[in-house]
């Protein structure tokens, strides 16, 4: 990656030039996820971000006060939206699997994570929706998530991580990641890169969380290969400036990560 990584903010710059970026998620109990996601986002320059929380207990978040709150089924039908994202903390209820189909109908580019991996996984109706949307759609599943997609053993996957790649890249129409020691990057028109960054450290809750609000964040202002390429590597390479600051490889979080990469960021 060269420097900057991000275009220049013009002088004259207002807020939602960077973007309205929604995230739905957050079912009674996985709240975090979706504030994680949130909260990356913000970092990393989203100009409005909005969360559609499935726990309705939630309307503030206190440590990141900016986070805006809607209905999620307002959310995901809400036109005015840059970049849509869903899954961190979504859970697989009826309600969950309502949401990921209203998000399917949504024109903006549509980032998918976690529960709304499962859904697809678990709704074939869902799945050919999916492949089937002119927008962009951009997957990030981890090797288990990527075995339930392709209904295939996870030794296959894990044995032929770019095949499997590739694969669900075709089979979405999809920007793909597949998770994991050396992340590999797939696309319906290209061959797949292998990430260089990343460590251990990332071994630990929320890190995927963050992911998706870092790419959601970037897709506002990036072609979506290009947004999941950023994304990717700069998660990894702030795990690695937290190992070389002694924060790591044991117990680093992910809500510190976000500082690490906001800093990464803001480096060059």
């Amino acid at each position: 990656m060269k420097s900057p990584l991000l275009p220049a903010r013009p002088h004259d710059s207002h807020k939602v030039q960077f973007g309205r970026v929604g995230i739905v998620g957050g079912a009674p109990g996985m709240v975090g996820a979706a504030l994680l996601a949130g909260r990356a986002a913000l970092k990393c320059g989203a100009g409005l971000v909005t969360l559609g929380v499935l726990d309705d207990a939630l309307h503030v978040d206190f440590s990141a006060p900016e986070l805006m709150f809607a209905p999620p089924a307002k959310l995901v039908a809400d036109p005015g939206l840059t970049v849509l994202a869903i899954g961190p903390g979504l859970g697989q209820t009826d309600a969950a699997h309502d949401l990921i189909a209203a998000a399917l109908r949504h024109d903006a580019p549509l980032l998918v994570d976690a529960d709304g991996l499962n859904a697809l996984a678990q709704r074939k109706d869902l799945a050919r929706v999916c492949a089937l949307r002119s927008a962009p759609t951009l997957l990030t599943p981890h090797p288990g998530e990527a075995a339930r997609l392709l209904d295939a053993p996870l030794q296959a996957i894990q044995s032929d991580r770019e095949q499997a790649a590739q694969e669900l890249a075709a089979t979405f129409n999809a920007c793909v990641v597949l998770k994991g020691a050396g992340s590999i990057l797939a696309r319906p028109d290209g061959p797949p890169l292998r990430n260089q960054t990343g460590n251990p450290a990332l071994s630990a809750p929320g890190m995927g969380d963050v992911l998706t609000g870092m790419l959601a964040a970037f897709l506002t202002r990036l072609a979506p290969w290009e947004a999941l390429r950023l994304a990717v590597w700069l998660h990894g390479q702030a795990a690695d400036d937290a190992v070389a600051d002694r924060l790591g490889p044991e117990g680093l979080t992910a809500s510190e990560l976000i500082g690490l990469i906001r800093h990464r960021l803001n480096a060059a």
